[in-house]
């Protein structure tokens, strides 16, 4: 029988291939003559993207037109000293949301977000969260009667999605009052900002914030009317900075600084060293649960995530750079080596160096490889790792990310010249052409690209959240003298209550030791359980 089809055969005169009276019955789909397929209607692409119906009424309606919008095609343009991405997770309009007057349903106004009429699906997005982050959960119920944070004002500068949100309301139910901001201009989740501001929390961030932007929403979380912060949250330590540098009187009524990344960290360090450091603060990011869980099994699953929903590439074959071979480096080597790809490492540290080795990636320098390389990863915290003498040498299509915190690694300003070519070709993703026709793809213009371009498995960010929700627990309740002006990492107890509260989980069953097993080992039963030097 010839099945071919007639070009002008429409769906129900198939003349030479009869269909199933029951299988056309309620189908749809329209022929698409150029593709020679079957298109689904634009009004179901919605569903597809939740997995299944949508409740009705406003908000299902909501969602369909949202999926209804046309996909933004490709532009071209040389590039400015503006950012190449000024979209959202649900555009809508080009107008600041600086600009807006708007207001929650019960009249609450004291926030700027992109679009408050999308609480309700950050709402879900936060009730999704919620059931994969049994830490903060169970911490939430254990301590919330006891409101160990009643009279804490937060000020919180973190990435705003989902699981931040878990975090925010926890520490809320705790007896915080807070204010919050974005620690990174790309990765907010402007539904789940929508939600927190429906609530009646005061917060300030949308995705595609501009660099003044930016500053401007943390001001707003730093000095209010009527608002004294005692506490700070910052991962990379923009609020601390903002905070010491514009309001000195100010930042010497904080008790307690919570840093969570190596950036932040770093800075900290500096200002203690300086002198300049007129609180305690505490190192979260080289906690023990912290630094496995989000730094390596986290960027383990996002590295691949972030990669493949920007190009679409297959891994086999494939040959990456990775710079730095940390606990991020080491995850993303892991996930990179597993798909098939040949994994060179660049490190600083001979340490590192050699562990590399003793895995089974080559060490090399940059310049060794750069030309050849199909990807290249950024992992190290540091500045201009890779440049624009690296740049000008890889070869057309190489794909360039960071997975550090920084956005410092990959020298992206150097590329903004007159003698370059920007091209967007999707949200996050960027062609940067050379005079010769040479093209390299840079993602999320250098900033964190798991943020940015994917999402964290939100396991992983119930350890982080409840790292930090003890931390500052901790600094706000300590007695005056427990803690002078200085970096304190977090004490061993707290990190193993961390990873206690995340084994039930697993229906994971502890061995206790005996009375005479922890007099020999010379261990209180209860823990802490390795000496602070030990190395997990």
């Amino acid at each position: 029988m010839d099945l071919a089809l007639e070009e002008d055969d429409e769906l129900g005169h198939m003349d030479q291939f009869k269909m199933p009276e029951k299988l056309r019955e309620g189908m749809t789909g329209f022929k698409d003559r150029q593709m020679r397929r079957f298109s689904l209607p634009t009004s179901s692409r919605g569903l597809l993207r939740v997995g299944g119906a949508l409740p009705g009424g406003a908000a299902a309606g909501a969602a369909s037109g949202a999926a209804d919008e046309p996909r933004r095609s490709s532009v071209a343009s040389v590039c400015s000293t503006e950012s190449s991405y000024t979209g959202s997770s649900s555009d809508e309009d080009d107008v600041s949301p600086r600009e807006k007057l708007q207001k929650s349903s019960s009249g609450f106004s004291d926030f700027c977000v992109k679009n408050i009429s999308q609480h309700a699906f950050g709402r879900r997005e936060i009730e999704i969260a919620e059931q994969e982050m049994p830490g903060i959960m169970a911490l939430r119920r254990r301590a919330g009667d006891d409101k160990p944070l009643k009279s804490a004002k937060i000020v919180g500068c973190t990435h705003i999605n989902a699981q931040t949100a878990v975090l925010v309301e926890t520490l809320v139910e705790l007896g915080a009052q807070v204010r919050w901001a974005a620690c990174n201009i790309y990765s907010t989740q402007n539904e789940v900002a929508a939600a927190l501001a429906e609530a009646g929390y005061p917060v300030f961030a949308w995705r595609g914030e501009t660099e003044e932007d930016f500053w401007w929403c943390i001001d707003k979380c730093v000095n209010a009317e009527g608002w004294q912060p005692n506490m700070i949250l910052d991962d990379g330590g923009d609020a601390t900075h903002l905070m010491l540098k514009k309001y000195p009187a100010m930042f010497k009524m904080i008790k307690g600084i919570v840093e969570e990344s190596v950036t932040g960290v770093h800075r900290l360090y500096q200002l203690s060293k300086a002198g300049k450091l007129s609180v305690p603060a505490m190192n979260v990011n080289d906690s023990v649960t912290k630094t496995k869980f989000d730094n390596l099994y986290s960027c383990r699953e996002s590295i691949i995530d972030s990669l493949k929903r920007t190009t679409d590439m297959m891994f086999g074959g494939k040959q990456v750079v990775l710079c730095g071979y940390g606990e991020v480096g080491k995850g993303c080597c892991q996930a990179l080596k597993g798909l098939g790809c040949v994994v060179y490492v660049t490190e600083i540290d001979p340490i590192c160096a050699i562990q590399a080795c003793m895995d089974g990636f080559r060490v090399v320098k940059l310049n060794e490889v750069v030309r050849n390389v199909d990807i290249v990863v950024t992992a190290t915290g540091n500045k201009n790792v890779v440049t624009r003498e690296h740049m000008d040498k890889m070869k057309s299509g190489c794909v360039i990310c960071n997975m550090g915190h920084s956005n410092t690694e990959i020298d992206v300003n150097s590329l903004r010249t007159p003698d370059l070519t920007w091209e967007k070709v999707r949200s996050q993703v960027d062609h940067v052409i050379w005079p010769d026709g040479k093209r390299i793809v840079l993602l999320a213009e250098g900033r964190l690209v798991n943020l940015s371009c994917s999402s964290l498995p939100s396991f992983v960010v119930s350890i982080t959240a409840a790292t930090q929700a003890l931390a500052l627990i901790e600094l706000f309740n300590a007695p005056h003298g427990r803690y002078k002006s200085d970096v304190y990492l977090l004490p061993k107890k707290m990190d193993e209550y961390v990873a206690s509260l995340h084994l039930p989980t697993f229906d994971a069953h502890l061995t206790e030791l005996s009375d005479e097993q922890a007099k020999y080992m010379g261990l209180n039963k209860a823990g802490p359980f390795k000496p602070n030097y030990y190395r997990y």
